[in-house]
């Protein structure tokens, strides 16, 4: 029969797929009587037939894709030479996870090239922001700080409280941010372009993005408070505390 399960990615990423619906392709019509999840894994992009019934559908007789589940990682270079060479079969073997990545790369170049891009834009706004707040900062504190060096504490001093304060700064905002990636973003099905076909994938935001985020956002507050944590340690005294 003309049925189909379709992955939850797939599902989510294009319309027309829930169950009961119909979808048509290989000029035959194809009813959506389920839906698979897979850990979360791309084969939930893809969509599940009858493989006798598909194959006349498409006007086909030989299978164009095997998938193979070894015995343990170690296998597969064994496997994989056992099959090559073997003078009746004419095949490609590679592991999944490079089949997957050759049939997504243009898809994952563009994404690469427009996140270098725009996070380079927002970390030299976000530098820019962290030196204005903390100058800022510095200015308005002006005579605490030379209260401070007056009273006896020296210019380190000084400049690791600016400093610290960048970081927690820095740390809040990173927290903040991460937390609306999540909540906004992970979990997202979304599907990348293909000459053959498209892989519907979900978006996951998870500890080691966030840890990334996280370093970059006090690398930022690193440099973006050390010209104001230099200047406040430098701050004339006299001049500081005749400030209003």
């Amino acid at each position: 029969m003309n049925e189909i399960v379709v992955g939850r990615s797939a599902r989510e990423g294009f319309r027309g797929l829930d169950v009961g619906d119909t979808a048509s392709f290989h000029s035959a019509q194809w009813r959506v009587v389920g839906v698979f999840a897979s850990s979360g894994d791309v084969h939930e992009s893809e969509a599940l037939a009858d493989a006798e019934t598909l194959m006349s559908a498409a006007q086909r007789t030989v299978f164009n894709a095997a998938t193979v589940t070894l015995e343990s990682p170690e296998a597969f270079e064994g496997f994989k030479v056992e099959l090559e060479r073997d003078p009746r079969l004419q095949v490609d073997v590679r592991l999944e996870e490079d089949y997957y990545t050759e049939r997504s790369k243009d898809v994952a170049g563009l994404l690469e090239i427009v996140a270098t891009s725009v996070g380079a834009i927002m970390a030299i706004g976000a530098l820019l922001g962290a030196l204005n707040t903390m100058y800022s900062a510095v200015s308005a504190r002006s005579v605490e700080i030379a209260t401070l060096r007056a009273i006896g504490f020296g210019a380190m001093p000084v400049v690791v409280s600016v400093m610290v304060e960048a970081q927690v700064l820095a740390l809040t905002g990173a927290l903040a941010g991460s937390a609306i990636a999540w909540l906004l973003f992970n979990g997202n099905a979304f599907a990348t372009g293909g000459t053959f076909g498209q892989i519907a994938l979900r978006l996951h935001v998870g500890l080691p993005l966030v840890a990334i985020g996280i370093l970059w956002a006090m690398a930022i507050g690193l440099v973006g408070g050390l010209l104001p944590a230099i200047r406040a340690a430098r701050l004339p005294v006299a001049t500081a505390l005749r400030t209003t």
